[in-house]
């Protein structure tokens, strides 16, 4: 029996474990902060068999994905890259709008994200390039330019709808190319460019924007229906989420308000999201025990962290982000393990883009970074996300399984 399991679960054991605490803890949550799904659809168990599905689903993807040999991943690339492309400008035309945002695609009864395929086939192609152009002094200077050939294109049509997705994406890109030997001259350039343009992209968002409450946008949005429509021009489409933008920048520069001092209507989320934690305590109040998770609108993906917190407490908290720090850990181990560089940057590219997620998502919910939207990776609901995400640990395990070790002599068919 255990012969058997064994086969299945195959790759790093430590993965494996995390793998398994982060959907175990995204169940309980969910299903805890889902009392609002509940209430809307009038189905108590609904909402969490669903999601319970998903995961089962996503760890059936990791499983499939484990079995195959790393070195397939780089055939799947000049596809994955066509897919991106098209996907990523359908749904800037397409798409179905959430959040104020086109972000997803219906085919066939499904949704999903192509933003989510997008990331790890950028992280895909990076690692093919860094190691396709290694070199024993670093990479290739020509592999800079090759990356923001195609990593620019990619943050830029993400971007136009899911600014802190893009700019996520890029970080993981640059730290991919400073662990490839990228030459430093190149990265310093690259980060005083980024620099200038966040300035540049900022005084835009701030100038542009309009500063308007959560309850000033639902008017705007019921006054618009009740007008004649009128043509957006290039730049009003190009900027449209920029009242959000502006909002969340505003908000988040406020710093320290009085209690009675606060808007609890206009600053909801984060709101309830400080009261969930600073109740919390040290053990928590116990799973199912939340008061907020009725309050937060998010509580079951943006903010489920604030919700992790008020349920587990700070040692439960702890806990989960340092599951996240030793999938990072085992993902650089894995990667120094590797002879061939191809299965190094590919694993250290998607366990940084787990990690460096994570704990973006976590620093929004305790107030540290700004609102952005982004879900907490294998906990928080989601569709696309979940079993994306799911792919990309069964693509580190692939790794850790099939790829060639230093100083260990096995077969040739394999990386």
């Amino acid at each position: 029996m255990n012969k058997k399991i064994g086969r299945i679960f195959k790759g790093d054991k430590v993965i494996w474990m995390v793998f398994f605490f982060l959907c175990m803890i995204s169940i309980v949550e969910v299903f805890s902060a889902s009392s609002g799904l509940t209430y809307k659809s009038h189905n108590y168990i609904g909402p969490i068999v669903y999601h319970a599905g998903t995961v089962a689903f996503g760890v059936l993807v990791a499983v499939i994905t484990l079995n195959i040999p790393c070195r397939y991943f780089k055939l799947m690339t000049p596809f994955l890259i066509l897919v991106s492309a098209f996907t990523l400008l359908w749904v800037l035309v397409g798409g179905q709008t959430i959040n104020g945002a086109n972000r997803v695609i219906s085919l066939f009864g499904f949704t999903f994200q192509p933003s989510e395929i997008a990331k790890g086939t950028l992280v895909l192609a990076v690692a093919q390039i860094l190691s396709a152009m290694q070199r024993e002094t670093g990479a290739d200077r020509q592999a800079f330019k090759w990356i923001l050939w195609l990593t620019v294109p990619t943050c830029f049509l993400i971007g136009i709808e899911n600014l802190s997705t893009a700019a996520l994406l890029f970080a993981v890109v640059f730290l991919m190319m400073f662990i490839g030997q990228v030459s430093l001259r190149q990265l310093g350039k690259l980060a005083a460019i980024i620099g200038a343009f966040a300035i540049l992209a900022i005084s835009m968002v701030m100038i542009v924007g309009n500063d308007t409450t959560q309850e000033d946008q639902q008017l705007t949005k019921i006054e618009q229906l009740n007008q004649p429509k009128k043509e957006k021009n290039k730049l009003e489409k190009l900027l449209h989420r920029a009242d959000t933008w502006k909002g969340r920048i505003l908000n988040f520069g406020k710093g320290d308000v009085a209690p009675e001092d606060y808007d609890l209507d206009k600053d909801a989320q984060v709101a309830h999201a400080n009261i969930a934690i600073v109740s919390s305590g040290v053990m928590g109040k116990g799973p199912g025990q939340s008061t907020e998770r009725d309050f937060l609108a998010q509580a079951f993906s943006d903010f489920i962290y604030a919700i992790v917190i008020e349920e587990l407490g700070l040692l439960g908290a702890a806990f989960v982000a340092f599951l996240y720090i030793v999938l990072l850990y085992r993902c650089a181990r894995i990667a120094s393990r590797c002879e061939n560089n191809f299965p190094a940057f590919l694993a250290m590219g998607l366990g940084l883009l787990l990690v460096i997620q994570a704990m973006f998502n976590m620093m929004v919910a305790v107030g540290l970074a700004p609102v952005t939207g982004q879900p907490l990776p294998l906990i928080s609901k989601g569709g696309t996300s979940t079993i994306i995400n799911c792919a990309y640990i069964g693509t580190i395990l692939s790794v850790s399984r099939s790829a060639k070790k230093k100083n260990e002599q096995i077969n040739d068919d394999k990386i």
